[in-house]
């Protein structure tokens, strides 16, 4: 049969992808990498920086290193430290290389505006935006594809909140089930797809909530990530009732399998990478040593198998760089950052090699540029837009291109940190504001109390700083309560054991 011959000698160009790891002086060593057990890559990377979540004793903290500090880094390095418990996950904001997203462990997530002279007196502890509306830890922060500081978090409160970074305002919230441990926006930022603890995979309207679909993707227990595909299919990853990892390809739209396969029987996660301009997928799996990738195509079989880089040492995360940070004379197409066990963190390089110098507009279609489609609002008014494209190549960039990205580029003022009293009160609605919000409120309701504050400044600072300090307390017992839960139910599981073997 000559159409099943064609299929299997299938004409490709990145047949012959190689990945190839950095040598040991263009490696960054000595770091504290976080012990946590949280599914997250732990490592996040830009054209101009890479950020990685380390072990911060006494709150959450992450290093962010420029691409040229190779070597060991120094044994007590400035980090970004605000946060008051660990880290769980970071995000380099796509429109604009100095902004990343932080969430964490103190029910809140953070933007941080990164500097060169941002680590000058030690470490960074004060936030660009504070973003507090979860009333437990959040786990994950996606940033919106084409507009403009419009950010994604997801907490264990079963909530997703889409914000207005600029005006740290909550657009719209979302409740769910179960803890979204996963999620992925459309090409156009419209939908997302994200995967619950329930074993669910919903579609969701980003604007008004609905949710579009709903299908139980993969059977087993243990967590699944899923993402949107530039055509609009969706891309999982996940267990069988086996416990067997398994990857899978579904209708964005309906979640109709399309196809699935198993894998292998590792039980690490399997963490996607997905490059949208050449439809290459990386799956990279918690404590292997292999990164697989494969090619996705319109037609069946749809996933096709191109290689797998190995190594010796397992990998703890995995950043991945953004197409305009590659070195396209060496045709490298994708560079990923792997995070060792021990510390290291290796850069792996995964080019096609071909034998002219020229540069090979086959290999390189325009890419997301630095610059954004849409603001906030227009998003939240009902327009949808792909995100702005770029050539890849290095002098195809004209005078006019720059200039014309400078001007859509802007940078949000700096504003005054509100306090939490003057946050509620904004909000008007006390039922939205967080419960430490509300404790902090109780206590500064007195209206004498708020007519000396109109009177004297210097109270004003007394009492927010008093504000803090209650929000911490409560965050304190927030988190101590949540250990008792855990030590309850283990209590609760131990006696049943004890029970079982005596009736037995």
């Amino acid at each position: 049969d000559m159409a099943a011959f064609a299929g299997r000698f299938r004409q490709s160009k990145f047949k012959h992808v190689f990945g190839k790891g950095a040598k040991r002086e263009f490696c960054y060593d000595n770091i504290r990498v976080t012990k946590s057990s949280w599914d997250s890559t732990f490592c996040a990377v830009n054209p101009k920086y890479i950020a990685i979540i380390t072990d911060a004793a006494g709150g959450g903290a992450f290093m962010v290193l420029a691409h040229d500090q190779y070597g060991r880094v120094e044994r007590d390095p400035p980090l970004v430290a605000g946060h008051k418990a660990a880290v769980l996950d970071v995000q380099w904001c796509p429109h604009d290389d100095e902004f990343i997203a932080s969430a964490s462990e103190d029910c809140t997530a953070k933007v941080w505006r990164i500097l060169p002279e941002s680590f000058s007196d030690g470490n960074l502890t004060e936030s660009y935006r504070d973003l507090v509306a979860h009333n437990r830890r959040v786990g994950l922060v996606v940033w919106h594809p084409s507009a403009y500081m419009v950010l994604l978090t997801a907490g264990a409160d079963n909530k997703v909140l889409i914000w207005n970074v600029e005006e740290e305002e909550v657009m719209k919230e979302i409740e769910f089930p179960d803890n979204v441990l996963s999620c992925s926006f459309n090409w156009v930022g419209s939908m997302f797809v994200c995967s619950c603890k329930d074993k669910v995979t919903r579609v969701v309207n980003a604007r008004t909530g609905e949710f579009v679909a709903e299908e139980k993707l993969h059977e087993g227990t243990k967590p699944q990530q899923v993402l949107f595909l530039r055509d609009g299919r969706v891309f999982s990853t996940g267990f069988s009732r086996m416990s067997e990892r398994q990857w899978g390809l579904w209708n964005g739209s309906t979640l109709e399998p399309i196809d699935k396969q198993e894998l292998d029987n590792s039980n690490g996660v399997l963490f996607p990478f997905y490059d949208p301009d050449v439809n290459l997928l990386y799956l990279v799996g918690k404590g292997d040593s292999v990164i697989r990738y494969f090619e996705v195509t319109e037609d069946a079989p749809y996933v096709h198998f191109l290689n797998v880089f190995q190594s010796s040492e397992p990998q703890r995360g995995m950043g991945w760089m953004p197409k305009r940070g590659l070195d396209v004379s060496s045709c490298e197409i994708s560079r990923l950052y792997k995070l060792h066990q021990k510390g290291l963190c290796e850069p792996i390089s995964f080019t096609v090699p071909r034998k002219s110098e020229l540069f090979q507009d086959d290999l390189y279609p325009d890419t997301c540029a630095e610059s954004y489609a849409l603001t906030a609002e227009e998003w939240l008014q009902g327009k949808d837009a792909e995100p702005v494209l770029s050539p890849v190549r290095p002098d195809a960039a004209s005078a006019a291109d720059i200039a014309a990205a400078k001007a859509k580029k802007r940078v949000p003022e700096k504003r005054p940190k509100k306090s939490a009293a003057s946050a509620a009160a904004d909000k008007g609605d006390r039922a939205d504001v967080p419960a430490n919000h509300l404790l902090a409120n109780s206590n500064s309701s007195d209206s004498t109390a708020a007519a000396t504050v109109a009177a004297d400044p210097a109270d004003t600072s007394a009492l927010e700083s008093r504000v803090a300090d209650l929000e911490a307390t409560v965050q304190n017992l927030t988190s101590l309560v949540e250990s008792m839960r855990d030590s309850m139910a283990q209590l609760t599981s131990e006696c049943e054991q004890l029970r079982a073997t005596r009736v037995g």
